[in-house]
């Protein structure tokens, strides 16, 4: 099963919102995330993407990204959760667009793998984006995301 298959799988089965957003895996590829976000099905009253879709994609995007990464490295058993996050949403949604999530510095890796396997609890700074077509920045996102047994 490719990663994008066993996201979308987990996904569907452990949060079933991704179901009812349409959000698809794409493509994880060096340990990059990118999810697929439909227009169709989550616009809002002006007839742009509903700002509540948007953040939930963006926080799925970094929860994705590190259930990728944490099978990945064999950083076994543990539960992912979002602590805390902010948004920002410099330009209106009005076409499908995706999800990204970007690998932190593999410093910061090495350190949240080290407080993991030590503790069994661990916090990481994600900051998933939303790109239009176009691949301008709509949505930026900072998220703390707490890995823990």
């Amino acid at each position: 099963m490719s990663p994008e298959q066993y996201l979308n799988t987990t996904f569907h089965e452990q949060i079933p919102l991704t179901k009812a957003l349409g959000l698809k895996a794409r493509q994880w590829q060096d340990q990059q995330l990118q999810l697929d976000i439909p227009f169709a099905g989550n616009t809002n009253h002006t007839g742009s993407m509903f700002g509540g879709s948007l953040y939930c994609a963006a926080v799925l995007a970094g929860w994705g990204w590190l259930t990728l990464r944490q099978q990945e490295t064999g950083l076994e058993g543990g539960h992912i959760v979002i602590q805390g996050g902010t948004i920002e949403y410099p330009l209106p949604v009005l076409e499908d667009a995706i999800a990204v999530c970007s690998a932190p510095a593999p410093e910061v890796w090495q350190r949240f793998e080290q407080m993991y396997r030590r503790h069994g609890r661990a916090r990481l700074n994600l900051e998933p984006r939303i790109l239009l077509a176009d691949q301008r920045e709509a949505v930026r996102f900072s998220g703390q995301y707490v890995l823990h047994r």
